[in-house]
């Protein structure tokens, strides 16, 4: 069974997802053992704060403009394998200035990634804060976002430690990108609850929640959602690692499919969840009965919501439904 049909990600951190070809690259004899147990998530990970203690050693290599440009293409590498046409690729440009770059440079050579591939995948990037970051850094990467946001850059995220950092060192940044007709995104529902989601969306002002999946727990939530158009960026093999929902337990991803709610499919980490979208919708279609129209209507809404314009949405979505053609019907 094949799961080569066109797909949509949002929700992918770069720095999550370096190939073993790249860290051997910059981490010369480094062994293919080695690289598991250092960029892959380690067997004892059983948090989202595990998760992102993973992230930390790609991020060392992601110090010079030579490992910027080469981290980023081969990410977008990466996604042409996976038949992915449209991806937003997200980081924080801030965790890249140990060697000496200024934050403008971090932010122009993984510009300079994107504009130099001349391949299938259209890439765009959303910059990062995190929820421990100060208010300044929160401000100064609000203004990389509007600085760039004609050069590739089409959105603000916040990420990082839900539990214990609230949201007041970020509002005005939001209000800010959001004020230059800019659109944010922000982690929310994850390792909280749906207050999480409730709190995220009314004091930043998010078109879209990087996963969100605990929105299930609160029913007037999930009709605020599905009212709104709010899209969550679902990510099953990443929620699963971090025991949002233990793999055994019952996943509710069907509960947002059932009702038509606005979502699509996401590895948040290639590297760190060792996962590609082709597992992700093999997984979808083999424990939870997903079949190539409900792949469709996922990658369908998720390019709905992408942080590209109508026009470039009708190219691509034009490019999708031709490339699901053949598969209508396979999955059954």
């Amino acid at each position: 069974m094949s799961y080569n049909f066109p797909k949509i990600e949002l929700h992918l951190h770069i720095d999550c997802s370096l190939s073993f070809q790249f860290v051997s690259k910059h981490v010369p004899g480094i062994s293919k053992e080695e690289y598991q147990a250092v960029y892959n998530t380690p067997v004892n990970c059983c948090s989202l704060n595990d998760y992102l203690a993973c992230a930390q050693a790609a991020i060392l290599l992601m110090q010079t403009k030579e490992q910027l440009v080469d981290a980023t293409l081969d990410v977008i590498r990466q996604l042409e394998a996976d038949h992915v046409i449209y991806a937003e690729l997200r980081f924080a440009p801030l965790q890249h200035l140990t060697q000496g770059l200024t934050p403008e440079e971090v932010v122009e050579a993984t510009l300079e990634a994107v504009h130099s591939y001349t391949g299938p995948v259209k890439v765009n990037l959303i910059l990062c804060t995190l929820r421990h970051f100060t208010k300044e850094q929160s401000d100064l990467t609000a203004d990389l976002v509007i600085k760039y946001a004609a050069e590739g850059v089409v959105g603000l995220d916040l990420a990082a430690d839900e539990v214990g950092f609230g949201l007041e060192n970020h509002q005005e940044a939001f209000e800010r990108v959001n004020s230059h007709g800019i659109c944010c995104t922000a982690h929310a529902g994850e390792a909280r609850g749906a207050e999480s989601v409730i709190e995220t969306l009314s004091l930043l002002g998010a078109k879209r929640i990087g996963h969100g999946i605990r929105s299930v727990e609160d029913s007037k939530l999930l009709a605020m959602l599905k009212k709104d158009d709010i899209h969550l960026e679902i990510c099953p093999t990443s929620n699963h690692i971090t025991r949002v929902f233990p793999e055994g337990a019952e996943y509710p991803i069907n509960h947002l499919l059932l009702n038509r709610l606005s979502f699509g499919i996401n590895t948040d980490g290639r590297a760190i969840s060792n996962v590609t979208l082709a597992d992700e919708y093999r997984w979808l279609n083999e424990t939870k009965g997903w079949d190539v129209k409900d792949m469709l209507y996922v990658n369908e809404r998720a390019l709905e919501a992408s942080f590209i314009s109508d026009k470039e949405k009708e190219i691509l979505r034009i490019k999708l439904h031709e490339g699901f053609e053949p598969f209508i019907g396979s999955l059954s």
